[in-house]
């Protein structure tokens, strides 16, 4: 994004500052704020990079005018020859006229070019005006008084057909030169000058262009000398309605000759200064920028922050079925752990037990995530609806304090990927590090003792057998060791016997500790690859949707204004 600058350039570098913050605008702006204000933007991007290839020793005046208001008149008498035509019927302004004033050794081509850009054919080219028949012929010198001549750079004054024209093709010309002249100038008339279509179609819209308009109240000798000062004292309150500085207006009669010395002088200033047509692009920019901050936000918009990515991440983890999985995990952990602690003459009765985590799909080892994909149940209806209820607050929260279009664009994308959201979660699902196969250290400890424990409770039972047989075949055999009165081998037995359920049962019990450890452990790491999945999916785009209303809004306040808000 084009960054504001720290201190205050020169002109020209201030303009290539809010040209760049414009093209950012537009370019933020495209596809989420008004097409209109957008096609503006690029216009003027469009504009300003043609004018500025062309010649700038040359100031460009259009004179712009309603039917009647003495526009042509006026042209030829700041001209100080009759090139344009005037009549009764009108309108006579067909097509645009340009007289071309140069100095000595001046390139006419740069002069062309522009005229090419600005498509006017009908060209007449004024020599110096200080030559040494011009003044007598023509009052040229009154343009440059005294010693001094044209300056290095020209100037071009265009008459230009009337803006209320009846054919369309007038118009569409006095359209396209309003946008591409350096400096416009505004004949009106006695009669005209508060009309509403006046002000409201074309004066209006020149409000952001003051420093480059001129705004004449022609045929003032129509008017009785009492009535010219309120004429202008109305004329004025209109301007200021329409965001144009009173001290702009000048009274002038092109039949008389009044006021069209300071009218030139006006003019010579802009030329002298050779800053209008940088002045008039810079109008230009802060309009295209004014157009585009329509759409833009008050603040700036914060990012989405942890409660709401990880609220996010809940409900889209509920929505998958990550609590079945974890209830299935703790079920896996607690079968695995009697298979290997329980009591060996019973514990083979578990492994008949479904594995809930194999029935899943989330056991095997060679599961690939890419290609497979589990056995949860499909989202239903209620799961979908919980999944985009989810995304479409997170978006909410988002777009909050945006304008409209900026909502709209942050909810769009983010459920850009609404379709695809489920099964990149199942698949974030399959691909989670569960150990599912992974076993607790105690688990050898215990089965260890679980078969000396049988082992013992064996020996004693052989132990028993062998005296009975013994006895039952009338052999002499030593009686057998006794413990406080019992018998050794009734001891290994009952001690291996008691022992081993006594592990069982304590095992059970520590397993179930064990899962719900593991429990803990597969929340958190399905969690884990779900916020994963939500910060790619949806959080991501939602980010860079904000960053780019940011963008946008930084830059069409750099456009408007110059600088950044």
């Amino acid at each position: 994004m084009p960054r504001a600058l720290k201190t205050k350039g020169t002109a020209p570098d201030e303009l290539e500052e809010r040209l760049g913050c414009l093209r950012a605008a537009v370019e933020a702006g495209r596809g989420r704020v008004s097409g209109e204000a957008v096609s503006q933007g690029e216009q003027v991007l469009e504009r300003a990079s043609r004018r500025r290839q062309l010649s700038s020793d040359h100031t460009v005046v259009g004179f712009f005018g309603a039917t009647g208001s003495g526009k042509s008149s006026l042209f030829n008498a700041m001209v100080g020859v009759e090139l344009a035509r005037t009549a009764a019927t009108r309108p006579t302004t067909s097509r645009a006229l340009a007289a071309v004033y140069e100095h000595a050794g001046a390139q006419a081509a740069d002069a062309g070019e522009l005229l090419d850009w600005l498509q006017v054919q009908d060209r007449h080219v004024i020599e110096d005006a200080h030559a040494s028949d011009q003044p007598q012929r023509s009052g040229l010198g009154r343009w440059w008084r005294g010693d001094s001549v044209v300056p290095a750079g020209g100037l071009i004054l265009l008459d230009l057909p009337d803006f209320d024209s009846t054919a369309r093709e007038h118009r569409d010309v006095v359209d396209r030169m309003a946008g591409q002249v350096d400096v416009l100038v505004f004949v009106l008339d006695p009669q005209k000058y508060a009309d509403a279509v006046v002000h409201r179609d074309f004066l209006s819209r020149l409000a952001s262009h003051d420093a480059v308009t001129l705004i004449v109240l022609n045929q003032s000798d129509r008017l009785p000398e009492a009535e010219v000062q309120p004429v202008l004292a109305s004329l004025s309150a209109l301007l200021d309605a329409d965001g144009i500085p009173r001290q702009k207006l000048r009274a002038v009669s092109a039949a008389t000759g009044e006021g069209i010395d300071g009218l030139r002088a006006d003019i010579r200033a802009m030329v002298d200064r050779r800053s209008a047509a940088h002045q008039r692009l810079t109008a230009d920019v802060s309009r295209a920028g004014d157009a585009l901050a329509v759409d833009a936000a008050e603040t700036a918009l914060a990012q989405p922050g942890r409660p709401e990515r990880q609220a996010l991440a809940a409900s889209l983890a509920d929505a998958v079925g990550v609590e079945t999985v974890v209830r299935a995990a703790k079920r896996s952990y607690r079968l695995d752990a009697t298979a290997y602690t329980g009591w060996p003459l019973t514990k083979w009765v578990s492994k008949l037990r479904p594995d809930p985590l194999r029935r899943l799909n989330l056991k095997s080892a060679d599961v690939n995530p890419d290609v497979n994909r589990t056995s949860l149940p499909a989202a239903g209806a209620a799961q979908r609806a919980m999944a985009d209820g989810a995304v479409r607050r997170f978006t909410e929260r988002a777009g909050e304090g945006a304008p409209p279009a900026w909502q709209y664009a942050i909810r769009d994308a983010g459920i850009a990927n609404r379709d695809e959201l489920p099964q990149h979660l199942d698949r974030a699902v399959a691909g989670t590090d569960l150990k599912a196969n992974a076993k607790s250290w105690w688990w050898y400890v215990v089965a260890v003792v679980q078969w000396i424990a049988l082992a013992a409770a064996l020996a004693g039972a052989v132990w028993l057998l062998g005296l009975a047989v013994a006895d039952y075949f009338q052999f002499e055999v030593p009686p057998a060791p006794r413990v406080e009165g019992i018998a050794v081998p009734t001891l290994l037995v009952a001690a291996g016997l008691l022992a081993g359920v006594v592990l069982a049962l304590a095992s059970a019990a520590i397993a179930r500790a064990g899962a719900a450890i593991r429990g803990r452990t597969v929340r958190r790491r399905l969690q884990e690859s779900v916020s994963r999945v939500a910060g790619d999916k949806v959080v991501e785009p939602v980010r860079e949707e904000i960053e780019r209303c940011n963008t946008f809004r930084a830059a069409a306040a750099c456009a408007r204004s110059g600088g950044a808000s």
